[in-house]
């Protein structure tokens, strides 16, 4: 393999870590979304906040009933 198909390989592989350390994830945004109105975690109130966030992030997330993925691009 020449160098530069490594360097690509390297900066490829380098971006795609970075692009998803910066991802969130859906229970960390349901945290913060608790967090952020006031409420402390442990409380009972964060809890049943966390579980409803968590419900509606995932819902938003997911697919319609029926849908299929299309097949990717690359």
């Amino acid at each position: 393999m020449n160098s530069t198909k490594m360097r690509l390989s390297l900066l490829s592989s380098v971006l795609t870590t970075l692009a998803l350390a910066g991802c969130g994830s859906i229970e960390s945004a349901a945290q913060d979304d608790c967090t952020s109105i006031g409420w402390n975690i442990g409380s009972k109130g964060y809890e049943e906040c966390y579980k409803d966030r968590l419900n509606e992030r995932k819902e938003d997330y997911a697919m319609p009933p029926g849908d299929r993925p299309s097949p990717s691009m690359l």
